[in-house]
């Protein structure tokens, strides 16, 4: 059913380095390579579950880029978009991660090879068969010219009608506050969904309460403004009314990439027009998934194990 639906995405990938152990970093000593990048880990959540995903991006012409590429081909996701720069490193990070699943990033990114995707490279042909288009505001924190490709994006967006959804992704190493919410409320009017952690769209709004909140969306014409708030669930302002769904209990190991993939979970469950409660409890039961395996993207679920957890299918094991 789903494969009749595509998404569009753009952004930066890096090779991830998960510590071997848990703790502040400077006193772990081993790693193990994995692949991350906000908008690549959104990609393969939605590939997973069925739906046809593109990406944009642009790699390092080293064996770290060739890693990246191979895997986002192997996970499903159009790479036909994705080109290798020279002389430019792929991108880097390193994560400590505490005992409770939480952690910090460090990273290793400036400049990145997606720098030097350009406005030319953005083409009506890019957005055939594309149903949703999905932004993040870590692409926007890269640097000051990517505003500008965004919002060539919308711009297409907008003539072909395709629904837009937007991430914040607060990357406060990246950028200021005040540089990350000038550059959302410009293009805020162009979002049909956004998709925040209650904390960040604080921070973004300057409002505490959620009527405030609701007040912030409502200037923007933002259709459905949805909150995840981690393991007590999420909640969606859709046409004057707020709809809750409680979290999943999960024992989580590795909180990275959760938020990328509850967004996955959401796209998948408007193209296929779930109801409002179904819609948020599919997307809480994407992101409980991903926290329970170390990796920002290895525990992106398919499509029956998400069902398998919130009980739409029942699982026999032999």
């Amino acid at each position: 059913m789903s494969k009749q639906f595509g998404v569009l995405t753009i952004g930066d990938a890096m090779i991830t380095m998960n510590p071997s152990s848990t703790g502040p970093m400077k006193y772990v000593t081993q790693f193990e390579r994995k692949v991350g990048g906000a908008e690549m880990n959104f990609a393969i959540g939605c590939a997973r579950l069925g739906l046809n995903s593109k990406w944009i991006s642009r790699l390092g012409k080293d064996e770290f880029g060739r890693v990246i590429y191979n895997f986002a081909r192997g996970e499903g996701v159009d790479v036909s978009s994705v080109d290798f720069v020279e002389g430019i490193p792929t991108s880097v990070n390193f994560k400590e991660i505490h005992a409770d699943g939480s952690g910090k990033t460090f990273y290793y990114r400036d400049p990145s090879p997606i720098s030097f995707l350009s406005e030319e490279d953005i083409t009506e042909e890019l957005f055939e068969g594309i149903h949703v288009v999905h932004l993040t505001g870590v692409y926007l924190a890269l640097r000051e010219q990517n505003m500008a490709i965004a919002q060539k994006i919308l711009a297409i967006a907008k003539r072909k009608d395709i629904l837009v959804s937007f991430d914040p992704n607060i990357r406060l190493k990246l950028w200021t506050i005040e540089k990350a919410r000038e550059a959302y409320e410009t293009i805020f009017s162009d979002v049909d969904i956004l998709l925040t952690g209650l904390d960040e769209i604080q921070m973004i709004s300057g409002k505490e309460t959620l009527e405030e909140l609701v007040g912030y969306a409502e200037r923007f014409k933002i259709r459905d403004f949805v909150i995840k708030d981690g393991d007590k669930g999420s909640m969606l302002y859709r046409e004057g009314r707020w709809i809750k769904a409680p979290g999943f209990s999960v024992t989580p190991v590795d909180t990275v990439g959760a938020g990328d993939g509850f967004d996955a979970g959401y796209i998948y469950g408007t193209l296929n027009q779930f109801d409002e409660e179904s819609l948020l409890r599919f997307a809480n039961g994407v992101g409980a998934l991903v926290t329970t395996v170390t990796g920002d993207n290895e525990g992106l679920p398919y499509l029956e194990e998400v069902e398998n957890l919130i009980g739409n299918i029942k699982s026999v094991e032999r």
